[in-house]
This record gives C-alpha cells, structure tokens and sequence, in this order.
C-alpha cells in the first residue's frame, strides 16, 4: 500500500507537511495495538498499516481531509485517545488514512449556570474534570479511565464509568454536536444546529443521535466527531483536589459532605438485594465493583500491597499466606465500592442512616479494614479520578475482558458461577496467568440512577507468548459457548473476536441478531457514506 503522490500533496495543502506522515515508522507506531495478537495472523502485534497519519487542528480541516479521501479512494479512520485494536485500520487490502485528533484539544466553553461543558476530540476527562471541579462540578468518567476521550465515550463508543448511577451514561449526557459526515459535509446537531447553543441534541434542531451513535457508537466507522457538549452535575467536595500519599498509592482526603465505603455480601444473591436497595432508596454518587479486578483471591492483599510504599510485587505471594489476609480475602470476596455525596451535612448523615438501614437489612456489611482512613483515602482517590487504569496490565502485561452481558441484578448475577468457572477451566494449564481466580468487575450502573450493569471477567494473558495469546482466544470463544449453553447472549468477547473476522463471517453472525436494526443502518451508510470511506465498525446488514 502506498499513497499517491497527487493525494499526499492534497493533504499537505490541509495541515501542511509537520502534520502528515508516510513514515513506516510512524505508521507502525499506530498499527501497534492493544489486542491486536489475538485476531491478527501469526499473532502479531500490529494491525493493517495506515498509509498516512495526518493531524488535523480544525474541523475545517477535518472536512477538508475526508473530501480528498472520497477523492482518491481511500479510508478514514479517525482516532482520538484510543483503546481497543478497532481504533486502527481493519483491512490489509485497504488503503486507509488514519485520522489522528490530538491536536484538537480545546475546551471551547464552560458553562457553569447550566452544567454544560463544550470540547474538542482530545479533551481528556481528567483535564476536563480539573476544571469543572473549580466551579463545584463533575463529570462522569468511562471505565477506561481519565486519560480517554470525552468526545469519543459520549459520541462514538460505550460510555459507563464508576459514577455513571449518579451522573449518566455519557450516551445520555451527550447534548448538542458536531460532526463531520464520510462526505465531507459539516452537520450541526441539536440546539448548535438551529440557536448556536448547545444545550440538547434533541431540538429545536434537528438530531440524528441515535442513527450516527446508538448504543454502542459507531467507534469510527461513519464520520469524524469534532465537537461536543458533555452534561455536568454537581461536585460538594473541594475545587482542587489535595491529593497526598506516595506512588502509585495516592490519597484524597475525605470531604465532611461524602463517605467512602467497600461493602460486602454473603452471597450473590444478597449482592443483587442490597443493588435494589440502593437503586431504591436513590443514595450514591460512585458505585462500582472496582477492586475485583485483581482476582478475588489476590484483591484484598493487592491493594494494600499497593499504598504501602515499602512493598512491592515480590511481596505478594508471602503477605497472602498471612492468616489476616486469608480471613479479609474471605471477608470481601463477594464487594463493591461505594461512595456517597451530601449536599449538606443533614443529607450526608441521612444517606449514612439509610445505608446502614440497608445492611441491615440485607445482611451485608462494611469491610471494616477497607474503609478505615489509608485504604478509604486511596479508594477515595481511585474511583474520584480513576487514574488506575495501568493496574489492568499489571500481571503480565496483556488483558482481554469476557462476558460484561448487561441487565438487571437477578440476571446479571444468573450468569456469575459460569464466568468464574470458565476462568478457573481455561487458566488451570497455567498458560493464562494465574492471579487470583475470579476477576468480575464492573460499574455499579451504566443507566442514571440504576436499573442495568454487567461484570467483566478480566483475564490476563502474556502478549509475548504465543501459547498464552493463543489460550487467550480460547477463552473468548469458550465464554460464547459458555453463556450460550445457559441461555445468555455472547459477551464482549464477541465484540474483539470479530475484528478478525472476514466480511462473511461478520454478515453470518449479524443475520443471527435482529435484522432490522442493520439492515435500517445499511440504508444509513448508504445515504451518509455512499463512497465507503468508512469501515465495517458501523455494522450493516446488506441484504442479498
């Protein structure tokens, strides 16, 4: 693959020659990708090279880009922070344009009086949220951390994070926008489009929200996101954070107006009881099964290990044996995190009055060494910030997530022994990594105020081992038959397997679900896309 001479000078012409790159080097650097190894052949680590990566500034820019490439034939792929392999070009055979955004990283408005923050592509939520803390406010941050894209989570891809029960699905919090069609034209949404404004996406002014991002987004696959207004909510604790401690074990003090909890339960039946309590009684403002990720048979250890600055990973293995750590590992194996928001201090301690209602209740209770100051200051900071998101590569360098079906508690928790006990099967050979067993994680809520969530089993595996990639992928097919075989939907494994899948094979997995939605975002690719610039990440249902 190579790009002609007359299309390179195009772009050139757009950014100028410091903001395009024909450079194998370069162009390796953004083929390299995480999860790449489990669907590319020979389990290389690299996706299709792009044949250029141009930074543009403006959408003018962007529009200007996506023109030539309708021009010459080519792909757009655009990428912001990233995260996943589908943010790289998907096809050898393609020539494609990797669109990088980083230069449009402005936050363009603030608007405090009606909790409203307009940004660029690669405005990161920590950033964001350093500034919007100023005025008493907050944002919520996807589970993939505060180094990602507001734009991308609220406008192309999955939006949950810790806070989204109190704060929203950034699906939802995603007011007006503006968007840069696979034709090149520029489309305002929403109350932009019609007053300037940018307070809704739902008039007066058009909107298309739901056929450019859906549920899933169409994570680069129709269009360039260039701009966008994110919902805000209010923040009681200080403008600026006061954050202490050594790393990587950071603190934040607790503010009077919130309280820092780990809960936990007997069973996974009362872990779904005290979920409807909460739901119920309207408490929270974090709600999140966060630790859990470092396998429940490590967790409790884990995390102490990692605020103590005179520890390291070489002291796990003996600290477990403690008999202490075996009874906390006991004690919060089934947990989650909680954090809760007053807007006063009467609404605080009524909130602490309910919640300890709720326990008693349900026969759940606070994991006393976990909420003690230490541990409840860096939970404090973790899940406030979510700034840990490093600690999902920790064991070996390479992770993959399964299962993650969405739904209410009861149904949710209906799929948990499956999950545990497929991990435990397929890491009992020692070609994934064994670290603890049972690794479900997950937000508390992806919808404002509860009603649905999901638990991702985290699974590590070492991207340097061949065997260990290739169990990898065992894995994510054995959790398709898994939840099939109990009547569950296939997970998120699904999601990654089938960007190494060829047009066929994603054509026959899509005419097993229900047809008419792709088939109606068929006519919308066609309308919108009409030169196919854009990739199969916005799927379609072609009819034949």
């Amino acid at each position: 693959m190579a790009l002609s001479n007359e299309a390179y000078r195009a772009f050139v012409d757009i950014v100028g020659e410091d903001f395009i790159s024909t450079n194998p080097v370069d162009l390796d650097s953004y083929a390299f990708q995480w999860l790449a190894e489990t669907v590319r052949p020979n389990q290389s680590h690299y996706m299709p090279r792009p044949v250029a990566v141009i930074m543009p500034e403006t959408t003018e820019e962007v529009q200007a880009i996506t023109k030539v490439c309708n021009k010459y034939g080519l792909k757009l792929k655009p990428i912001s922070t990233g995260w996943y392999h589908w943010a790289a070009p998907l096809k050898d055979e393609e020539d494609t344009v990797q669109l990088d955004l980083r230069r449009m990283n402005k936050i363009i408005e603030i608007d405090v009086e009606n909790m409203i923050a307009v940004v660029e592509p690669y405005v990161i939520c920590a950033t964001l949220q350093a500034e919007v803390m100023k005025y008493g406010l907050n944002l919520n941050i996807v589970g993939a951390g505060s180094s990602t894209s507001i734009v991308a989570s609220a406008c192309a891809y999955f939006g949950p994070g810790p806070s989204t029960y109190y704060g929203g699905h950034n699906g939802d919090n995603l007011l007006a926008y503006e968007w840069v069609s696979p034709e090149g034209e520029i489309l305002r949404y929403g109350s932009v489009n019609s007053t300037g404004e940018w307070f809704t996406s739902e008039g007066p002014g058009v909107s298309i929200r739901g056929m450019t991002r859906g549920v899933m987004g169409s994570r680069g696959g129709l269009g360039t996101y260039t701009k966008c207004a994110i919902k805000l909510f209010p923040w009681t604790g200080d403008q600026v954070l006061d954050v202490h401690g050594t790393i990587p074990g950071y603190r934040l003090p607790i503010h009077p107006l919130h309280r820092v909890y780990t809960i936990a339960a007997p069973d996974w039946q009362t872990f779904a009881n005290i979920y409807y309590k909460i739901y119920d009684n309207e408490i929270g403002y974090i709600f999140h099964r966060q630790f859990n990720l470092a396998g429940a048979n490590l967790a409790a250890t884990f995390w102490l290990l990692y605020i103590d600055p005179d520890k390291t990973l070489g002291d796990l293995e003996e600290m477990v044996k403690d008999p202490e750590m075996k009874k906390l590992t006991e004690e919060m194996r089934i947990s989650f995190q909680f954090i809760m928001q007053g807007h006063s201090i009467r609404n605080i301690e009524l909130q602490d009055k309910i919640l300890d209602e709720i326990l008693k209740e349900t026969g759940c209770w606070k994991v006393e060494r976990y909420c003690q100051k230490d541990m409840a200051e860096f939970t404090n900071m973790y899940l406030q910030r979510l700034g840990h998101k490093h600690c999902n590569f920790i064991w070996a360098g390479g992770y993959l997530g399964s299962w993650m079906q969405s739904g209410t508690p009861d149904w949710v928790i209906g799929y948990v022994p499956t999950a545990i006990a497929g991990l435990e099967r397929d890491y009992a050979d020692g070609k994934l990594v064994q670290c603890g067993g049972d690794a479900l994680m997950g937000c508390g809520s992806g919808l404002t105020g509860g009603g649905a969530f999901g638990f991702e089993q985290f699974v590590s595996y070492d991207p340097c081992d061949n065997e260990s990639i290739l169990a990898g992928i065992k894995h994510m097919e054995d959790a398709i038959t898994d939840a099939l075989s109990i009547g569950y939907p296939a997970g998120k494994e699904l999601w990654y397997l089938q960007i190494g899948w060829t047009d066929e094979q994603v054509w026959e997995g899509l005419k097993k679900a229900p047809q008419p939605v792709f088939k109606f975002q068929t006519e919308i690719k066609k309308a919108f896309d009409p030169n196919n610039i854009g990739d199969r990440m916005y799927p379609t249902l072609e009819v034949k």
